[in-house]
């Protein structure tokens, strides 16, 4: 487990930001303790300092994952948010999109919203901004990228795509082994 390079953290923090904006700090600076991200095969894993002092005295070689998985680093240096994150992402998230139950299953299937599908969403939600996507019931279900802004969700076509999927709970099963 090593440290993030100033690059890899910047890249980092700038990601979630388009997730959860100003409140990436409470992630670090938590009530019940220091937490940090490190990284191991390209992969950023989210922990607390307690957990990253005991996992110092197992070999490197023994170690398949610490703490939680939040992504990777591409050879390109851009960072992809996996969705093991989202537990950690959907309390602090700025703007949420939520699902009607008709529309639930074909964004658990990898695809992207349309209008007639969209319960709600957040007021003010800008273009391209990192929304989390949530059920009518609150329970998270994963997250993406708004297509259209507030304003424009409201006078569009029931068939124009308001979100663009990046990932989803049902990637648990789609892709299970690349995940950790």
């Amino acid at each position: 487990m090593k440290r993030l390079s100033d690059q890899q953290t910047k890249v980092l923090f700038e990601k979630l930001s388009k997730y959860i904006g100003t409140n990436v700090k409470l992630l670090i600076d938590r009530t019940d303790g220091t937490y940090c991200f490190r990284e191991m095969k390209s992969r950023v894993y989210y922990m607390s300092e307690k957990i990253l002092k005991l996992s110092e005295t197992v070999p490197k070689e023994h170690m398949v994952s610490v703490g939680t998985c939040f992504g990777k680093f591409t050879k390109g240096n851009k960072f992809i948010l996996h969705i093991t994150a989202l537990a950690y992402l959907a309390p602090y998230a700025q703007y949420k999109i939520w699902l009607k139950p008709a529309a639930e299953q074909q964004f658990l299937y990898g695809n992207n919203v349309a209008k007639s599908g969209m319960g709600r969403i957040t007021e003010n939600t800008p273009v391209y901004q990192g929304v989390i996507v949530m059920s009518m019931n609150d329970v998270p279900l994963g997250f993406g990228v708004a297509a259209k802004s507030t304003n424009d969700c409201k006078l569009a076509d029931p068939l124009v795509t308001v979100c663009f999927h990046q990932a989803d709970i049902g990637e648990y099963i789609r892709s299970e082994d690349n995940l950790i």
